[in-house]
């Protein structure tokens, strides 16, 4: 297959001060068009002749509307060693097809209704099923689907990135961490199905899960391929491991505060949905640890509730908010937020690259409600 179409050489410059917004709009609009494009051709290719059309016209739909954090990271990565390259931005624009892999199954461990302001992927699958008056179960049918096309998608992100046209050499220097990044979500995923929040784990086990599964897969490993793929030397890549690493676990820890706060506008996801999920997040493990007696038996009795209303999840953000757990987590925010801007002091990094990188602490961390 041919690389992708080639992005408008305004969106591969890095931007001068005071355009760094404009810069990631930019970014993030060229990878959003160079997975449709991808898509549309893997989908006609592919799924075209199979006659499920129905799995190409959900992940188009689906992939319109990615925040594409990951590809900006990996380009930004490319960005700190070599210059500005066409080839390189479509290699980072497959992580967005890898996210999609990520979403598209993690809806449904979590049983999540809704993603991205529209129905899930599998529930428009068992919609589908439904509406046909096909046999056997639809929810089964909805989630068996979905995970077939995070499959694809997986699948898919690797090739998009072989395709790419960077050059092979490039290609594998970067693919050690790429799957580093991919076992790391992977075991990441798993150990979080596996915390059960009636066992009241430490918050300790709950950040090195959050680091796996989502910290070092948003910003550190992105990056640390980017950068690998352009040629940084190993100075360069340790001080990007380390920034990454501690920017993706404040992004985490800033996630968990929306996963309970957060309006479905910000997280995709439905009001309070980690509180009706009975997610083992940091800010509700902080919450338990920091409370009194009292306030840790109505924690008890939420938590094994069979059913949580509105009125129930109100209560307990109510008991969360007393216990003093957001400004806990708030504080473990700016901690790892200046580590992470001390990793980069005293490293070769262009001064465009360095104000990008300083730029996205505050992208990953100020995220509204």
């Amino acid at each position: 297959m041919r690389p992708v179409a080639a992005a408008p050489d305004a969106v591969a410059l890095l931007p001068e001060p005071g355009q760094l917004g404009a810069w990631r709009h930019g970014v993030r609009q060229a990878v959003l068009a160079q997975v449709a494009q991808f898509v549309t051709a893997r989908c006609a290719a592919d799924l075209g002749p199979c006659g499920v059309d129905v799995a190409g016209e959900v992940l188009a739909e689906f992939v319109q509307h990615g925040k594409c954090l990951r590809p900006t990271f990996m380009y930004l990565g490319w960005l700190c060693g070599a210059p500005p390259d066409d080839a390189a931005l479509g290699a980072a624009a497959s992580l967005e097809l890898l996210q999609a892999f990520a979403l598209l199954q993690d809806d449904v461990m979590d049983a999540s209704p809704a993603r991205r302001g529209r129905p899930s992927a599998h529930v428009q699958f068992a919609q589908w099923h439904r509406r046909r008056g096909l046999s056997g179960s639809s929810q089964r049918f909805g989630e068996s689907a979905a995970v077939l096309l995070g499959d694809l998608c997986l699948v898919w992100a690797e090739q998009m990135l072989r395709d790419s046209g960077v050059q092979p050499a490039a290609l594998r220097r970067a693919w050690p961490r790429y799957d580093a990044m991919r076992t790391e979500l992977a075991i990441g995923q798993f150990a979080d199905v596996a915390t059960d929040l009636r066992d009241l784990p430490t918050l300790d086990s709950v950040l090195a899960v959050a680091r796996m599964k989502s910290g070092n897969y948003t910003v550190r490993r992105p990056l640390e391929i980017g950068a690998a793929m352009a040629g940084c030397d190993d100075v360069m890549l340790a001080g990007l491991g380390e920034y990454g690493a501690a920017l993706g676990e404040a992004f985490q820890l800033r996630d968990d505060i929306l996963g309970v706060f957060g309006s479905p506008t910000a997280t995709g996801k439905p009001n309070g949905g980690d509180l009706s999920e009975r997610k083992a997040t940091s800010v509700v493990v902080a919450a338990y640890q920091l409370a009194d007696a009292s306030t840790r038996r109505q924690f008890g009795e939420l938590i094994n509730r069979a059913h949580l209303d509105e009125d129930a999840i109100e209560h307990w953000r109510t008991l969360i908010l007393a216990s003093g757990a957001v400004q806990f987590i708030e504080e473990l925010i700016d901690e790892r937020v200046a580590i992470a801007r001390k990793a980069l002091d005293s490293k070769p990094f262009d001064d465009a690259a360095l104000a990008a990188l300083i730029d996205m602490t505050d992208v990953c961390t100020r995220r509204a409600a």
